[in-house]
């Protein structure tokens, strides 16, 4: 399988009541595509003061890659600030949340798999 940049599904939507709209560059849709064990594998985008908000996962976990920009994450309530290369991971049952504080979109690769 080969997927086009241009023929890729782009979204954007206000997430988990956040400031703001994510944009999201979908990597893989959900089903089949990613063998019915995950529901989002997303190249992310958080424009300067956007954010996903608080949430907590049920029945599945999520990773953060960050690529670009500067984020600040809540860690089921701890803030953290993560850079380029940093991971954030959240599990079964946790809470998380993301804002872009920087003065730059912020970039990141989302994973949610299933439990």
């Amino acid at each position: 399988m080969i997927k086009r940049a241009e023929n890729r599904v782009k979204d954007q939507k206000k997430m988990f009541n956040g400031a703001g709209e994510a944009r999201m560059l979908h990597i893989l849709e959900a089903g089949e595509e990613m063998y019915n064990k995950g529901r989002v594998f997303n190249h992310l985008f958080l424009d300067p003061g956007c954010e996903i908000g608080w949430h907590i996962h049920h029945g599945d976990g999520e990773t953060y890659y960050i690529l670009k920009g500067e984020g600040e994450y809540s860690d089921n309530g701890t803030i953290v600030t993560l850079h380029p290369g940093d991971i954030a991971f959240v599990d079964d049952g946790e809470g998380h949340s993301l804002i872009n504080k920087g003065t730059e979109t912020l970039e990141a690769i989302a994973l949610i798999l299933y439990k």
